[in-house]
């Protein structure tokens, strides 16, 4: 098993060392806006307990973050006038994991609107703020 990055991008957005459109936060969970969106309104949830995987996360720690996920699904839904939501968790590279700190995938779905591929292309700074901003006045 490989040992957690302190150094990982999640990681840095947690201390504050690096940005993010942050969308909801309690004591055990932070959710914020992707920066390449494979859909508008698309949502990171983590926790702020490190870990790599879900399969290495503590049992303690997945109750609150999927309570988050589940407040934040209903706010992402709602904000962006979505019909749906699909939630997505990778863990390690062959099952498609890139940052190595747990996290949940939140993406706004709408009938016959493929989600856009993972091209590594950022999203627009003041795109990204106006959907948060819509999300977090539907929680």
């Amino acid at each position: 098993m490989a040992e957690y990055d302190p150094e990982n991008i999640f990681a840095k957005i947690l201390r504050g060392d690096l940005p993010a459109h942050k969308v909801y936060e309690d004591e055990a969970t932070l959710a914020f806006m992707d920066v390449m969106p494979r859909a508008d309104g698309h949502v990171l949830v983590i926790p702020k307990a490190p870990s790599r995987t879900l399969l290495e996360a503590e049992a303690a720690d997945l109750g609150p973050l999927f309570a988050a996920v589940q407040k934040v699904a209903r706010a992402v839904k709602a904000g962006m006038g979505a019909e749906g939501v699909t939630i997505q968790q990778f863990n390690e590279t062959a099952g498609g994991q890139v940052i190595f700190h747990t996290h949940i995938h939140i993406l706004p779905r709408w009938t016959d609107v493929p989600l856009r591929p993972h091209t590594g292309q950022m999203e627009k700074q003041d795109v990204l703020a106006a959907h948060a901003e819509k999300i977090r006045a539907a929680l």
